[in-house]
């Protein structure tokens, strides 16, 4: 039986960015299948294996969570790195930008209002942040 090329892996896989956890379980569910192939994955699964690689990582990174025990203003800034947003992207929540500042130093509180608007930004839960 011939090995599929990387062509016709990638249209039977179709990988795209992950958007979903739905998405996020089904790309791993290939990606381990490829892994457990092991050495007799051929080149074609090898290129296909380190491309859902990418997008695994990248849905990750995106999606990475605070510990439980940290700060507020510890949860913002780990959010903030790991979002690709910058601390500009938070003015519209806090308003001015010392208020900003403020914020990510743990010397403001964030209020209800602010940790909804927080939510939405970063796709978490308001109660992240309060």
């Amino acid at each position: 039986m011939p090995t599929a090329t990387y062509e016709e892996l990638l249209i039977e896989t179709v990988p795209q960015v992950i958007e979903t956890e739905a998405q996020y379980n089904q790309i791993a569910r290939r990606f381990g299948d490829l892994v457990g192939k092991g050495r007799t994955r051929s080149a074609g699964e090898t290129k296909l294996l380190r491309l859902l690689a990418l997008l695994i990582e990248d849905y990750d990174r995106r999606h990475a969570l605070p510990p439980d025990n940290s700060l507020p203003a510890e949860k913002l800034r780990f959010l903030l790195e790991h979002s690709g947003k910058a601390a500009t992207d938070l003015q519209p929540v806090f308003g001015q930008r010392s208020h900003v500042h403020e914020a990510l130093t743990g010397k403001r509180s964030i209020s209800a209002p602010q940790a909804r608007k927080l939510g939405q930004l970063f796709r978490v839960s308001p109660g992240l942040f309060l």
